[in-house]
This record gives C-alpha cells, sequence and structure tokens, in this order.
C-alpha cells in the first residue's frame, strides 16, 4: 500500500512469513536466512519536511513512547486516526508552536508501532524546539531511513517496497516517480513472489525425490522438471528486461558534454536544457568549471555536465577545470564529444582527441555548427557520428533519440516499476544458477546438484524482498534515505 500525505499506510494483508523454505538436501537449515528481527524498543523523532522555510513543517515520531510524549506536548493522547488542533507545550507550559496532531495507533501505521505526527509551522526554529521536547521525553533521534527499516522489520513494506519510498522522493521525472509508485505498491514484490513460489514447488519435488527415493511416489518425470525450469528462465528474463527500465529511470543517465575550446559545448547544453543554463560567448575558455543540468527527456532523467575546453593551457584556473573535466569523462554514462564542424584543424584531428580519453567511455562524436560548415567530414571509424545545429536546432531530434537508445531506454514501456542495480543483479544470480540446475538436470550430475543450485537461486531470489539479507546491506540502503522517512 501507498502511504498517505502523512506517511499512513492504510492496512494491508497479514505478512508472509520470510520462513517459505527450510528443508536442504541435508536436513540443515538454510544458512543464509535473516531471522526475523525484533520490533526495536526504543521511540525515535525527527523533522520530516525538508530544510528551510516553509508554510507546513512536520515532526515524526515513532515508538512506544509516542502517546506519552504526545500527553506530554499536548496535555492529551488524541483519538488514534483523528486530527486535532491544540497548542505544541514546552516543559514549563509556555508555548512551542500550535498546529494538527495525528496519532496511528499501532498496527495500523507506517511504521506498524504507535506513531505521532506533530504539523506545526514550517520553520526552522519551531521544529528545532518541538523535536528537542521529542527527545526531552524520551525519543531519540532516528537515523537516516529508520521510519521506513522499522516498516520493513515490522512487515509493513518488504524490502524492495521501502526502497521504492525513497526512489519515489528522488525521482527526477513524471515517469520515474509512476515507476516508483508501482514498486511502493508492491508490482514488483508481487512478481517476485510468483517465481519464488515456482522455485519453492520444484524444490519440493526434486528434494522428495531425493528424500524418498525408495517410496514409491508419484514424482514427475524429467523432462517435465526441465520444461518447468526453462519457463522460469524466460520469466526471470523477461523480469530482468523490466527491471532494467526501471534501473535507468531510478538512476538515471550521466552525459558528459567535451570537446576543444568553442566547438559550441555550452550552446548546447543550453538548447537541451531549454535555457540559458551556461555562459556562451566568443572567448575560448569562457567554461572553466563543471556545470551539471538536470533535463527530463521523455521521461528519462539525464544529468548533463558542460565541461571546460580541452586543450593544453599554462592559465592554473583553466587548467584546474580541464583535471575536473577529465575525471568527470572518466565517470559518464556517455561522452558527446563535440566538434566544429567549421574548423578543419579540428575535423581532422578528431581521432588523436578521441585517443587522450580515458579508456572505456562510451563516446559520440558530435560535429557541431552544419549550419555553416564548408565540407562534409567523414565519420570517425567505430565511433557513433552525429550532425546538428545547436544555433539552429538541426540534428537535434536525433540526437535526443541517440541518446535514449544508448541509455537503452524505452519511452511509455507498460508496467515499468523502479529498480535498483542491486536487484538486477539478484535476478542476474537468480537466473545463473536456475540455468546451471537444468544444466546438472540434463547432463544427468545428479537429484543433489539440481536441488543445491534451485536452492541458490532462491537464496538469491530473496535478496529483492529482504528474505534473505544482511544487516550490512540493510544498514547500507536505509543510510541513503532522507531523515525522517
Amino acid at each position: 500500500m501507498a502511504p498517505g500525505p502523512t506517511g499512513h499506510v492504510p492496512p494491508r494483508e497479514p505478512a508472509r512469513s520470510r520462513e517459505t523454505f527450510t528443508t536442504v538436501t541435508d536436513g540443515s537449515r538454510d544458512a543464509s536466512r535473516r531471522p526475523a528481527a525484533a520490533p526495536p524498543p526504543d521511540t525515535i523523532a525527527a523533522i520530516a519536511t525538508p530544510p528551510g522555510h516553509g508554510g507546513i513543517g512536520i515532526v515524526r515520531v515513532s515508538g512506544s513512547l509516542a502517546r506519552p510524549i504526545a500527553a506530554g506536548i499536548l496535555g492529551e493522547v488524541p483519538e488514534p486516526g483523528r486530527a486535532v488542533v491544540r497548542r505544541f507545550r514546552a516543559a514549563d507550559g509556555d508555548s512551542i508552536d500550535a498546529g494538527v496532531a495525528l496519532l496511528y495507533a499501532s498496527p495500523r501505521s507506517f511504521t506498524g508501532e504507535d506513531v505521532l505526527e506533530l504539523q506545526g509551522h514550517g520553520g526552522p526554529v519551531v521544529l528545532d524546539l518541538l523535536l528537542a521536547r521529542c527527545l526531552e521525553l524520551g525519543a531519540r533521534s532516528a537515523r537516516a531511513g529508520e521510519f521506513s527499516e522499522r516498516a520493513f522489520l515490522n512487515d509493513k513494506l518488504d524490502l524492495a517496497q521501502a526502497e521504492a519510498v525513497a526512489d519515489l522522493i528522488a525521482a527526477g521525472s513524471a515517469e520515474a516517480a509512476r515507476a516508483a509508485l508501482r514498486s511502493l505498491t508492491g508490482e514488483f514484490s508481487v512478481r517476485v513472489e510468483a517465481l519464488s513460489s515456482e522455485l519453492i514447488a520444484l524444490r519440493t519435488e526434486v528434494e522428495a525425490a531425493i528424500d524418498f527415493a525408495d517410496e514409491e511416489l508419484d514424482l514427475p518425470a524429467e523432462g517435465a522438471i526441465a520444461s518447468r525450469i526453462s519457463r522460469l528462465l524466460a520469466e526471470f528474463a523477461a523480469l530482468e528486461a523490466t527491471a532494467e527500465q526501471g534501473r535507468i529511470l531510478h538512476e538515471g543517465f550521466t552525459l558528459v558534454i567535451a570537446g576543444r575550446p568553442n566547438a559550441g559545448k555550452s550552446s548546447l547544453m543550453n538548447v537541451l536544457a531549454g535555457h540559458e543554463a551556461a555562459i556562451v560567448t566568443a572567448i575560448p575558455g569562457t567554461t572553466r568549471d563543471v556545470l551539471r543540468e538536470r533535463i527530463d527527456l521523455d521521461g528519462l532523467p539525464i544529468t548533463i555536465l558542460d565541461t571546460a575546453g580541452l586543450r593544453d593551457s599554462p592559465d592554473v584556473i583553466e587548467a584546474e577545470g580541464i583535471r575536473r573535466a577529465l575525471g568527470e569523462i572518466g565517470r559518464a554514462d556517455r561522452v558527446l564529444y563535440v566538434v566544429d564542424a567549421a574548423d578543419p584543424a579540428a575535423l581532422e584531428a578528431v581521432s588523436a582527441d578521441l585517443a587522450r580519453l580515458p579508456a572505456g567511455v562510451p563516446v559520440s562524436v558530435l560535429l557541431n555548427k552544419v549550419d555553416i560548415a564548408a565540407a562534409r567530414a567523414s565519420d570517425p571509424a567505430a565511433v557513433p557520428t552525429l550532425r546538428v545545429s545547436a544555433r539552429t536546432g538541426a540534428g537535434l531530434d536525433l540526437l535526443r533519440a541517440h541518446l535514449k537508445h544508448s541509455a537503452g531506454y524505452r519511452p511509455m514501456e507498460a508496467g515499468v516499476f523502479s529498480a535498483r542495480r542491486r536487484h538486477l543483479d539478484a535476478l542476474g544470480r537468480t537466473r545463473l544458477h536456475v540455468a546451471a540446475a537444468k544444466d546438472a538436470l540434463e547432463s544427468s550430475d545428479g537429484s543433489e546438484l539440481v536441488a543445491e543450485e534451485l536452492r541458490l537461486a532462491h537464496d538469491a531470489l530473496g535478496e529483492i524482498s529482504g528474505r534473505f539479507t544482511s544487516e550490512d546491506l540493510l544498514g547500507r540502503i536505509f543510510a541513503s534515505f532522507c531523515i525522517g522517512k
């Protein structure tokens, strides 16, 4: 379920147990299973709205002390689920603020615990005083992502859904927001759970054949098992393809515009951004630092970096800008190397210039100023080359299509959900273990090996939802969240 405006989550179906399958060929329990964590005993509090000034600011409290804290600040414990307007009082009875208080009773809350939300005026001083009062009454300051972590630990969300909360907040386009919402409402998790159920059914039958080899059981033929494994492989491939689109929407695409001075790099950035993000002059070396701009290209979030012109320069400041430019080029998803098509010397030097770029970075050559170019240059070997004019707009539609293709992005694909690199890694390892099980079955290497590969596949798949997750991984995931969520 998606959280409401204040973070409340409507009641969902009873949580599925994390202990879905425990039998392995040696009779032991799966060693990688993460035991269900006990609910945290303490109470946390944080400012849940962004820093700065605003009309409304929210302090959120979660835990067993939520009701006593409400009594200490409001003078009463509000009826759960009912908004009340009250004065927020300090320890000496003076008013800190006046606003709306909401209490969500366990387990019908975002975290699954008693949750108190105090909605006051959005000034940083007022919110700091209100938070300090909550801490004074027994709460402690929440870590980044700790509210969502408690929702996960209390089975209100699985791990993929919890991550989708952060993805929705950080969405860089409307498509990315919609994809994150699909993950938050469980579309990704439902598909993972369906595949997990199929793996469990296969494991049950294969291990039954091992454990009861001397019994007269009606077990499926190896051909039927192989057919089901082949179908599973196809389903994993389809899920990976959809998840890859979700990863692109989540992470976006980093595009570095590079080239010699006065090639038209800043003009190109301004055209793609739709406004004058960079200063454009006829003076070489105008851009000396890295300029960043975020754009939405048919739903694909792209971060464009305009960099200093690449050349040997005695100017200390410009040389530092060039050093930074080369650093960003080395980290880019793609480099647009802009060339002045009206400059014969620049055209002749393209191959040599490309050879000096950091190795391994995908590069596309952009021949700019084709509206004034006297001659048509030949394309550099093995490098995608486009011809544009930042001044007239010629070729820009082809450039935008090229960028989407380079990112592997397919706009308006139905059913895309938010996903991360760790999800794709888990899916890839799951698919490899299922393929290994199929190979073992076809080569008659023994049912024990088939069962072991299916167990490893099941464990890898369980990492997505958090069924099999180390505490270190949980710490890294939730540390990337914002405070108060």
